[in-house]
């Protein structure tokens, strides 16, 4: 068998076990189990609020236990070990299995409810939760919570630190879930912390304060001379084309950059200047030309208006002189 399938068949017989010992031994109040398999068998660990119930007379209910675990689970020569709770409202299984029971003898659940948690932070628990779920007064179904104290939800605290355990109300309207978490006194989580009177503080060296504004203007101010009307005082005038650059230069770097400007404005003087580029523009001769032109031809038109004159004064001349003869 492969090593994942081992780890689920071995929770699933934890599993059954422990609803195993719930029903059989939940009227000695049964608070949980430890199983832990050694070279001698199985090591089965009972915490009970009853240790006698759980053994029995003569120890006849163990052994009733022990044959039900070799036949039914299939176990080798399992060990049961019972031991007797302390505190009994510290532990979340047997206070879950109370408030059930008190459920189903007709408690009204919020009285239920504020009586145990208040049973439990008496008890020095840090912190506690009830939790109920189902018919609770109605045909609906809701959920109601009773806190108290501290309480972690999740992380790794919520597995190792809180104890939580569930039970079951049947009740004629329907079950009735009861969850309660408890945080143990003296539990250690994570985001504890405390105070030491008795340690020790090293000394810490305090440092000169360097002057502040307020002790610069709590000092009497320095005295300004007075300047009487006929004394004379330079006062600069003019924008930053009055400076005198040349005291600030060095005298090498002024001589370097007048050489070079003298160099460039030679090189441009030496080039020939360029040819300049000829535009055509029209002349007198070709408006001239154009002239002419335009007269020849409006003299032709002329001519020819003329000409058609003449030819229809012939024409109907020579109509009228038809007639005449006709007649």
């Amino acid at each position: 068998m492969a090593d994942e399938h081992q780890f689920i068949e071995n929770g699933l017989q934890r599993a059954q076990i422990d609803e195993f010992f719930a029903d059989e031994l939940g009227r000695a109040g049964y608070g949980g189990m430890d199983i832990a398999k050694t070279p001698m068998g199985t090591q089965i660990v009972l915490k009970a609020e009853k240790p006698g119930m759980v053994i029995g007379k003569g120890g006849k209910n163990i052994r009733k236990i022990t044959t039900t675990l070799e036949e039914r689970f299939d176990m080798d020569d399992p060990q049961i070990d019972v031991q007797e709770v302390d505190e009994p409202d510290l532990n979340a299984r047997i206070v879950a299995d109370r408030l059930a029971n008190a459920l189903e003898r007709g408690w009204y659940f919020r009285k239920a409810g504020h009586t145990t948690i208040d049973r439990i932070m008496e008890s020095g628990a840090l912190g506690a939760e009830i939790v109920l779920s189902g018919k609770v007064t109605g045909a609906r179904s809701r959920v109601e919570k009773f806190n108290r104290g501290y309480i972690k939800h999740n992380g790794e605290p919520a597995e190792n630190v809180v104890d939580e355990g569930q039970g079951v109300a049947v009740m004629k309207l329907g079950t009735i879930g009861v969850t309660v978490k408890i945080i143990p006194p003296g539990a250690e989580l994570p985001d504890d912390f405390g105070l030491r009177e008795d340690a020790e503080v090293p000394e810490v060296e305090q440092t000169v304060e360097e002057e502040g504004v307020e002790s610069l203007l709590e000092e009497d101010p320095e005295e300004v001379p007075d300047v009487g009307a006929d004394e004379d005082v330079d006062v600069p005038t003019g924008g930053p084309e009055d400076v005198d650059v040349e005291e600030d230069l060095d005298e090498e770097i002024v001589e370097e950059v007048i050489e070079e400007t003298q160099e460039t404005s030679t090189e441009a003087t030496d080039t020939a200047p360029a040819e300049p580029v000829e535009t055509a523009t029209p002349g007198d001769e070709d408006v001239d030309d154009l002239d002419e032109d335009v007269e020849a031809e409006a003299e032709a038109l002329v001519d020819e208006m003329e000409s058609a004159d003449d030819d229809d004064t012939a024409d109907a001349d020579a109509d009228a002189a038809d007639g005449e003869e006709e007649a």
